[in-house]
């Protein structure tokens, strides 16, 4: 897995850093306006980590999730 950061150009996504492979399919975030956000490398890894754990099946449901949670 791996997390590039680009920009469009003439409707275009140009990644910064190494070129993907050809054929490579990939996921882009856009934010609304001139909102943006940053990860740290912690936080990047995080990512990478939940995205390989839910590709694997390794996910919980929503009911489960909200049931953990205490109640306000």
């Amino acid at each position: 897995m791996k997390i590039s950061t680009g920009k469009v150009v003439s409707g275009k996504v140009e990644l910064e850093g190494d070129p993907l492979p050809e054929g490579c399919v990939v996921t882009v975030l856009a934010p609304d306006g001139e909102e943006f956000f940053e990860l740290t490398e912690e936080e990047e890894t995080l990512l990478v980590d939940s995205i390989q754990q839910a590709e694997a099946g390794r996910v919980r449901s929503a009911t489960d999730v909200l049931a953990d949670l205490p109640e306000a």
